[in-house]
């Protein structure tokens, strides 16, 4: 299920998009990019659609992926 990132408070899709940059190990090649320009880079293709946020059910956990991604996923 896709989460509007409007339903989050800026602190918890902080929290998200954080924990989202540091399990993926995101590598921006020779330039180094702080994690604050990181979260603003993710908080930005959020807004544009690019990326969402996805609460799995089963799971009990919220992901961030790409929307490509998400509406490729096979269904159950």
């Amino acid at each position: 299920m896709i989460i509007p990132v409007d339903n989050l408070s800026q602190q918890a899709l902080y929290g998200v998009i954080e924990s989202f940059i540091l399990r993926e190990g995101t590598d921006y090649g020779e330039i180094e990019v702080s994690l604050d320009e990181k979260i603003a880079q993710v908080h930005q293709q959020l807004v544009l659609g690019n990326l969402v946020l996805v609460f799995s059910e089963l799971h009990q956990t919220v992901n961030i992926m790409s929307t490509e991604q998400f509406n490729n996923q096979p269904y159950d």
